[in-house]
């Protein structure tokens, strides 16, 4: 009885485990994503693009909601190309990117 008393206690402990290590991952991937595709446009301000680190750049933009950054992100806006380019990224890698970003810039 126990045992299945321990088994049941520890499920949803592992379950929150494994959120956080997923949660993490996600994070590695959206600085991954965007060191290999943002980061030239990003880090520069190239062609206007909001520099990530700069609050004040990104207040405008994070006030339209984090739905409305991924849809452009993804779908493009101004000068920026769809996905930033990068065709073969999927949309949930440009949103890792955009959270990743966002949470730089606050």
């Amino acid at each position: 009885m126990k045992k299945n008393k321990l088994l049941k206690s520890t499920i949803p402990a592992f379950g929150a485990v494994a959120l956080v290590f997923s949660m993490s991952a996600a994070a590695a991937d959206g600085e991954a994503i965007y060191n290999k595709v943002c980061k030239m446009c990003h880090a520069s301000g190239m062609m206007g693009a909001p520099v990530v680190g700069d609050a004040a750049a990104w207040t405008d933009r994070i006030a339209q909601g984090i739905d409305t950054l991924n849809s452009n992100a993804i779908n493009g806006i101004g000068k920026m190309k769809p996905k930033g380019g990068k065709k073969s990224l999927s949309d949930e890698d440009v949103i890792a990117a955009v959270t990743y970003m966002v949470e730089n810039s606050q």
